[in-house]
């Protein structure tokens, strides 16, 4: 039988997580790292990815950090260009923000290799409101929408 740390080994898999910097993306971060992943971290704030990158060193992944806004299609192209060139590819796309989840799915799609995932994280608020004023986490009914849109696309 095999384990469940041996079902989630990403050992020689890199991945590309978006929003790197704080919070869920820097917490997702640190749990692929920790599965075995090479990383590719990215967020606005490059002093923050600090904090991120010194977990994911203490795992002797070789990372790389990038600042990046990716709401600029050129810091995009430029992610994907780096980990191209650090790695030779992309097998996972772990994405944190709603606008920026589809451009990075279809910056790094274009080089993935067929069947490889991308991770796209919302808010259970997303699915319901539970009677709070959540706005911004119910937006990410969207993502959810979107996220089923680009499963289907990538089967057919």
């Amino acid at each position: 039988m095999t384990s469940v740390p041996d079902q989630f080994c990403l050992d020689g898999h890199v991945a590309i997580v978006t929003g790197a910097s704080s919070g869920p993306g820097a917490g997702f971060g640190r749990a692929l790292a920790q599965a075995g992943a090479d990383l590719v971290l990215l967020a606005r704030r490059d002093d923050n990815l600090a904090g991120t990158r010194r977990p994911v060193e203490a795992e002797n992944r070789c990372d790389l950090t990038v600042r990046a806004d990716i709401s600029n299609p050129g810091d995009r192209a430029a992610v994907a260009t780096a980990a191209m060139n650090q790695f030779g590819r992309i097998d996972v796309l772990a994405n944190i923000n709603l606008n920026g989840c589809c451009w990075m799915a279809q910056t790094c799609g274009r080089v993935m290799r067929p069947g490889r995932p991308i991770i796209n994280l919302s808010s259970i608020l997303g699915l319901t409101s539970l009677g709070l004023p959540q706005a911004a986490c119910s937006a990410s009914n969207a993502l959810i929408g979107l996220t089923r849109d680009l499963a289907q696309q990538r089967t057919s």
